[in-house]
């Protein structure tokens, strides 16, 4: 079991920065898989960026330049930098993380709005 909990969701103004945060914790195995997804209303949940212990990343299109994921794998932290924020961007954020694609587990959601 590995739980899942975001932070750092609000409020930007379009062009601003927001630092989303998620910490995943599981006691009976390494956390390997960490990512950020994004459901915006009316519309199905997307990957927005994944990272691999080691490194390796996945951006969505709309993320590529914008966004930058990071992890900490001592602490089985995973930082979302969004950069240059537009309305679209406005959505629910959910962190999912786990030790393999087949074992991933979800947070709760947090919601991110960018409005003038």
């Amino acid at each position: 079991q590995v739980h899942v909990v975001e932070s750092g969701g609000g409020l930007a103004q379009p062009g601003g920065s927001l630092n989303l945060s998620c910490v995943a914790s599981a006691s009976a195995f390494r956390i390997n898989i960490m990512g950020w997804y994004r459901q915006a209303p009316g519309k199905e949940r997307e990957l927005v960026a994944r990272i691999i212990r080691g490194g390796s990343t996945i951006y969505a299109d709309s993320a590529k330049g914008r966004f930058t994921i990071s992890m900490d794998n001592v602490k089985n932290m995973a930082t979302l930098q969004m950069n240059s924020l537009k309305a679209e961007d406005t959505a629910v954020y959910y962190c999912n993380a786990g030790p393999s694609f087949g074992g991933l587990s979800w947070g709760q959601g947090i919601q991110v709005t960018v409005s003038a």
